[in-house]
């Protein structure tokens, strides 16, 4: 058991604090669909910045969400994956998705107005 670092007037504040941000819950989201790249994950996610996801799947995986899996070849290959974990995540990732579908048509009325074409979207 770790010593505590801080203290935290609510628990969904440690839960952000890990998940917390514009891209994590999105490179969440895919992964539930599978082991990615990092240029798969780019390519998903054209508005993210390769520095910025470098960046946020590190800290995911420092706080043990992910498991960044090396293979040794050439060229050299990486993949990510949930931790079983991370997997834990998924009733939640699930309930913001449906709670933003239901936000989006609330707004716009039609969901697919403003959603982009995604295999996440369907």
């Amino acid at each position: 058991m770790a010593e505590p670092k801080k203290k935290y007037n609510i628990s969904v504040e440690a839960t952000l604090e890990v998940i917390g941000g514009k891209w994590k819950c999105v490179i969440l989201c895919h992964l539930t669909h599978g082991k990615k790249r990092t240029s798969d994950l780019k390519r998903l996610m054209p508005g993210i910045t390769q520095k910025m996801l470098t960046q946020q799947l590190r800290e995911l995986e420092e706080d043990g969400i992910i498991n960044r899996i090396t293979y040794n070849q050439v060229p050299p290959k990486v993949e990510y994956e949930l931790t079983e974990y991370g997997w834990g995540l998924k009733p939640i990732l699930d309930s913001l998705c449906a709670w933003g579908e239901r936000h989006i048509i609330k707004e716009y009325g039609d969901k697919f107005a403003v959603l982009e074409d995604s295999i996440l979207n369907h």
